[in-house]
């Protein structure tokens, strides 16, 4: 009969040295030295132990098993004489005096190694989602989700909020989506309605006076897959009595404070900072912007509107306006990268990019230069702030055509120019 495990893969130290202790996990690795020596790498949901073979008939029981069988090693640990500081157990080493194959790997070569599995092409992860779920950096982002939820639940108890469940299976209520639904076995040709949001249960506890709800609620939606869209997701749901949106937003910003501290260990200072959805469209193009670099657009409508570049004066007749986004110091990108880039403003909706570069020396080169006056090119180049060695990008269309293509924009030139912090 296998012995419990007395630590996990990560616990051991050096003052464990000395004690007899069992380790259950998955081989990683196995380096042989010789027939009766080998370093053996047992990891688990923790970390990893080094395991030292010293016999012969140790090396033996190890023949033949494969990378992520499931063994476990009872031994004695010992201090290592060649010690690996970035490793918590790097000062100590187990060695064995019993070795047991619990669960033995059928793959001979795995469909990819556990570590790298994020390289992996992506089908073959899901097939194997088992084993990449092992990938340490796949299992944090698990164990994060988990830290995020523990912390809500401790901080909106705190704040005075009721956890409470309401029903998956349901009447449909139109909502943004499609509904899916259920057929009922003891009502046929009746259905029940998974639910899009919990928003009818939560505004019948306000009714019934149930002052502040919370719920990590699972919600459902049949609609196509996109980047921000998928069929099932969780969201926290929460719902106040007698409250404005100052006070909806006060909950906010405490239970965040709290999460970035205790989860990433960063201070947010409070308030945080606010603008209106207009402001954001007007300076970034999106109602969720990315403010850890400039490049904000501009808005030359009043500036271009009697121009003779009939793109601009077009849009400006049609309700729509002109707008801007100034790349400092890419006035020298070559023809071919701009064409990349008018080619994804046009994935937004936008028929074009006109552009004017300005060369060091001072003299531009333009799309649309010749359509325009010397004293109408030197107010564009004003308004945009523009210096020499600049980039100027334009969009004209509708509002929401020009916000999408240039807020998308200054993103992806953020990208390509390395401006974004991951800090």
């Amino acid at each position: 009969m296998t012995q419990s495990r007395t630590h996990n893969c990560n616990e051991l130290r050096l003052s464990n040295a000395g004690e007899k202790v069992t380790l259950v996990g998955w081989y990683e690795n196995l380096r042989k030295v010789s027939k009766n020596l080998g370093f053996l790498i047992l990891r688990d949901f923790y970390g990893t132990t080094q395991i030292v073979v010293e016999t012969e008939e140790m090396m033996e029981k190890l023949d033949g098993v494969n990378k992520e069988s499931t063994i476990s090693v009872t031994g004695t640990v010992r201090e290592r004489s060649n010690k690996n500081t970035e490793l918590p157990t790097g000062e100590i080493e187990v060695v064995p005096e019993g070795i047991e194959i619990l669960g033995k790997c059928i793959y001979n070569a795995l469909p990819f190694e556990i570590n790298q599995s994020r390289e992996a092409d992506e089908n073959t992860r899901l097939k194997y989602r088992y084993l990449d779920l092992r990938n340490p950096s796949v299992k944090s982002k698990i164990v994060l989700r988990s830290r995020i939820v523990a912390e809500l639940r401790n901080k909106m108890n705190e704040l005075g909020f009721l956890e409470i469940t309401t029903p998956i299976l349901t009447c449909s209520s139109p909502e943004g989506a499609r509904d899916y639904l259920v057929p009922s076995r003891v009502h046929p040709g009746s259905f029940y309605g998974l639910p899009q949001s919990p928003q009818l249960y939560k505004q019948l506890l306000m009714c019934s006076g149930f002052d502040r709800y919370i719920q990590i609620a699972r919600c459902f939606r049949d609609e196509d897959l996109r980047a921000d869209r998928q069929p099932e997701f969780t969201q926290i749901d929460m719902e106040l009595s007698f409250v404005d949106v100052d006070d909806v937003i006060e909950v906010n910003e405490k239970y965040l404070k709290k999460l970035f501290k205790e989860v990433l260990d960063v201070d947010v200072q409070l308030p945080i900072q606010r603008m209106t959805w207009q402001e954001a469209m007007d300076r970034f193009g999106s109602d969720k912007p990315d403010l850890r670099f400039g490049m904000e657009l501009t808005d030359v409508t009043d500036v271009v509107k009697n121009c003779g570049f009939s793109v601009f004066t077009g849009a400006v007749e049609n309700g729509g306006s002109v707008r801007g986004i100034n790349a400092k110091g890419q006035g020298g990108m070559p023809r071919k990268k701009i064409d990349k880039l008018t080619a994804f403003v046009k994935d937004y909706g936008a028929k074009g990019l006109a552009y004017i570069a300005i060369q060091e020396d001072g003299s531009i080169k333009s799309s649309f230069a010749k359509f325009m006056t010397e004293e109408e090119m030197d107010a564009l180049i004003k308004a945009m702030g523009a210096e020499a060695g600049d980039l100027l990008l334009f969009a004209a269309d509708k509002n929401k055509v020009v916000w999408d293509s240039l807020g998308a924009l200054r993103v992806e030139l953020a990208k390509q120019l390395e401006l974004l912090d991951k800090n």
